[in-house]
């Protein structure tokens, strides 16, 4: 029998007036951004920082990077102006956080950082956030029957879920539109389905960011004017990483039946996230299969596979996100179910879309 829960009768009535402020200050966020990116890139060209071309990167010319300071800009313009002084108070380590990863990326897209530099440095954010803020994956979420997990593993597996998923959607930012596709689709989840339980203030900062990086998608759209660089994918990925682990959590302490509750509530996160993860995990494997380092950069990303595939850079950023979608409409399908049934579907399809890959290669190549 498969591992259902019935809803019950329950209702919700979120703020009715939020949602179009909401998207007001998404829009403003967007408008921001988008005026500021021609200006952005001409200084940028003026001062010649460029991303250069290299062995295991797609474009061949000297792109302008540092697109995150214009995603940082119209977000922080837009959130000033609509969170009250309490609510950033509430929430000073979150943004003490996204600011220290904005910083990080600028400095490596600036004067580039070593790897292990660029690694290490991530551990400040993010364990302020876990011991400052508490933001903590401190359950098995029903996953598995235990009845108490020690303090220092809830602290170990927090950190690195917050760097691993902020270094895997930064994995993907190497294929136009890509990244800010998916953190456009990832991020306006998140955004409404805070709103549906009344958590406005993370709503609001969800979706302050998905504005500019709409804005970004008409800049990055190949042929690209600019690039994320690692100021934006640092600071993007960082902020997702933060939505699904706040997601798991409020999203696990809902009443069964409330409409926006998930019965399984690490499944859906993963969802959301799914291409960073699935394209993270799926290249550490095959790196470990050939004996070679897991950092070892390569042209086995997902993009790149559908690049082989003879995709250009539009049908495989269209692809990769219809992908996205399909997963969260299924997890949305299949809300009533918990993680036993949800998680090893995820599994099974993410191998059945690495073999359509393989075989698809295979004939081409034949």
């Amino acid at each position: 029998m498969l591992d259902r829960l019935e809803p019950s009768n329950f209702t919700i009535n979120p703020n009715p007036t939020f949602i179009i402020r909401l998207f007001l200050y998404t829009a403003i966020a967007f408008l921001i951004s988008f005026l500021f990116f021609p200006v952005l890139i001409k200084i940028l060209k003026q001062w010649k920082i460029y991303d250069s071309p290299g062995q295991h990167k797609i474009h061949t010319t000297f792109i302008p990077s540092l697109g995150g300071v214009a995603i940082f800009v119209g977000a922080l313009f837009a959130l000033m102006i609509s969170l009250s002084l309490k609510n950033w108070m509430d929430s000073k380590y979150l943004f003490i956080s996204i600011s220290l990863m904005f910083f990080i990326g600028l400095r490596d897209d600036v004067l580039a950082l070593t790897p292990k530099q660029k690694l290490y440095s991530q551990f400040l954010p993010v364990i302020l956030l876990v011991f400052l803020n508490g933001v903590t994956l401190n359950s098995t979420y029903g996953i598995i029957d235990l009845p108490f997990i020690p303090i220092w593993i809830v602290w170990i597996i927090s950190v690195l879920t917050l760097v691993i998923l902020t270094n895997a959607y930064n994995l993907i930012d190497g294929l136009d539109g890509l990244a800010g596709s998916i953190g456009i689709i990832s991020l306006t989840f998140f955004g409404l389905w805070f709103h549906s339980i009344g958590e406005e203030t993370f709503s609001l900062i969800a979706m302050t960011f998905a504005g500019p990086l709409l804005a970004f998608l008409f800049f990055n759209w190949q042929p690209s004017k600019i690039f994320m660089g690692d100021t934006g994918a640092l600071m993007i990925g960082f902020l997702l990483s933060f939505m699904a682990i706040q997601f798991i959590n409020s999203n696990y302490d809902l009443p069964i039946g409330h409409p926006s509750k998930f019965q399984a509530s690490v499944s859906t996160a993963v969802a959301v996230v799914i291409i960073p993860v699935f394209d993270t995990l799926r290249v550490i494997i095959l790196r470990l299969r050939k004996m070679q380092s897991p950092f070892k950069a390569d042209r086995n990303h997902l993009h790149h596979q559908f690049l082989n595939l003879g995709f250009n850079h539009a049908k495989a950023v269209l692809t990769l996100s219809a992908i996205n979608l399909f997963f969260i409409g299924m997890v949305w399908l299949l809300r009533d179910y918990t993680d036993h049934l949800i998680l090893p579907l995820i599994v099974l399809i993410c191998l059945a879309i690495n073999y359509i890959l393989k075989r698809a290669q295979a004939a081409r190549a034949h």
